[in-house]
Protein backbone atom coordinates (compact mmCIF):
# COMPACT_ATOMS: atom_id res chain seq x y z
CA UNK A 1 0.00 0.00 0.00
CA UNK A 2 1.29 3.53 -0.95
CA UNK A 3 1.73 6.56 1.41
CA UNK A 4 -0.91 8.91 -0.19
CA UNK A 5 -1.65 12.29 1.16
CA UNK A 6 -5.74 12.49 1.18
CA UNK A 7 -6.03 15.82 2.41
CA UNK A 8 -7.79 18.67 0.77
CA UNK A 9 -5.01 21.56 -0.07
CA UNK A 10 -7.10 24.35 0.63
CA UNK A 11 -6.29 28.25 0.68
CA UNK A 12 -7.48 30.76 3.00
CA UNK A 13 -7.81 33.45 1.20
CA UNK A 14 -7.86 36.74 3.54
CA UNK A 15 -10.73 39.22 2.87
CA UNK A 16 -9.06 42.74 1.63
CA UNK A 17 -11.31 45.55 2.37
CA UNK A 18 -11.20 48.77 0.06
CA UNK A 19 -9.59 51.19 1.38
CA UNK A 20 -11.96 54.25 2.49
CA UNK A 21 -12.50 57.05 0.06
CA UNK A 22 -12.29 60.52 0.13
CA UNK A 23 -13.66 63.53 -1.60
CA UNK A 24 -11.28 66.19 -2.84
CA UNK A 25 -13.55 69.65 -3.27
CA UNK A 26 -13.00 72.72 -4.33
CA UNK A 27 -14.10 75.61 -2.23
CA UNK A 28 -15.30 78.85 -3.95
CA UNK A 29 -13.85 82.31 -3.20
CA UNK A 30 -14.32 85.73 -4.50
CA UNK A 31 -10.80 86.48 -5.42
CA UNK A 32 -9.08 83.99 -7.60
CA UNK A 33 -9.66 84.32 -10.98
CA UNK A 34 -11.51 81.85 -12.95
CA UNK A 35 -8.67 81.37 -15.37
CA UNK A 36 -6.27 80.39 -12.16
CA UNK A 37 -8.78 78.02 -10.73
CA UNK A 38 -8.78 76.09 -13.89
CA UNK A 39 -5.49 76.19 -14.55
CA UNK A 40 -4.82 74.31 -11.33
CA UNK A 41 -7.98 71.96 -12.26
CA UNK A 42 -6.03 70.61 -15.61
CA UNK A 43 -2.35 70.88 -13.74
CA UNK A 44 -3.03 68.44 -10.60
CA UNK A 45 -5.96 66.61 -11.47
CA UNK A 46 -5.32 66.17 -15.13
CA UNK A 47 -8.36 67.58 -16.28
CA UNK A 48 -8.97 68.60 -19.54
CA UNK A 49 -10.36 72.43 -20.74
CA UNK A 50 -14.04 71.72 -20.99
CA UNK A 51 -14.01 69.44 -17.55
CA UNK A 52 -11.74 72.16 -15.80
CA UNK A 53 -14.03 74.85 -16.40
CA UNK A 54 -17.61 73.53 -15.89
CA UNK A 55 -15.85 72.24 -12.15
CA UNK A 56 -14.93 75.47 -11.78
CA UNK A 57 -18.10 77.21 -12.72
CA UNK A 58 -20.19 74.51 -10.54
CA UNK A 59 -17.34 75.69 -7.57
CA UNK A 60 -18.56 79.33 -8.33
CA UNK A 61 -22.32 78.80 -8.89
CA UNK A 62 -22.83 76.58 -5.64
CA UNK A 63 -19.98 77.33 -3.68
CA UNK A 64 -18.01 74.12 -3.28
CA UNK A 65 -17.53 71.27 -5.85
CA UNK A 66 -16.54 67.74 -5.84
CA UNK A 67 -13.23 67.89 -8.10
CA UNK A 68 -12.52 63.48 -7.55
CA UNK A 69 -12.68 60.99 -5.68
CA UNK A 70 -9.37 58.76 -4.28
CA UNK A 71 -8.06 57.45 -1.46
CA UNK A 72 -7.12 59.38 1.45
CA UNK A 73 -3.48 59.63 1.04
CA UNK A 74 -3.79 60.67 -2.45
CA UNK A 75 -6.60 62.62 -1.83
CA UNK A 76 -4.95 64.24 0.65
CA UNK A 77 -1.63 65.13 -1.32
CA UNK A 78 -3.42 66.64 -4.56
CA UNK A 79 -5.38 69.04 -2.27
CA UNK A 80 -2.30 70.53 -0.59
CA UNK A 81 -0.42 70.44 -3.65
CA UNK A 82 -3.49 72.45 -5.20
CA UNK A 83 -3.32 74.59 -2.54
CA UNK A 84 0.19 75.07 -2.20
CA UNK A 85 -0.15 76.59 -5.96
CA UNK A 86 -2.43 78.79 -5.07
CA UNK A 87 -0.22 80.15 -2.17
CA UNK A 88 2.57 80.46 -4.51
CA UNK A 89 0.78 82.37 -7.11
CA UNK A 90 -0.99 84.91 -3.58
CA UNK A 91 -4.62 83.22 -3.79
CA UNK A 92 -6.84 82.17 -1.27
CA UNK A 93 -8.04 79.57 -3.14
CA UNK A 94 -8.42 76.57 -1.38
CA UNK A 95 -9.15 72.46 -1.86
CA UNK A 96 -10.28 70.27 1.44
CA UNK A 97 -11.17 66.49 1.66
CA UNK A 98 -13.60 64.51 3.19
CA UNK A 99 -15.19 61.03 3.42
CA UNK A 100 -16.68 59.70 1.21
CA UNK A 101 -19.84 58.38 2.86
Amino acid sequence: MSDTDTRSKTKVKPKVERPKMYKVILLNDDYTPREFVVKVLKAEFGMGEDRAYAVMLTAHRKGVCVVAVYARDIAETKADRANGMARQAGFPLRFTTEPEE
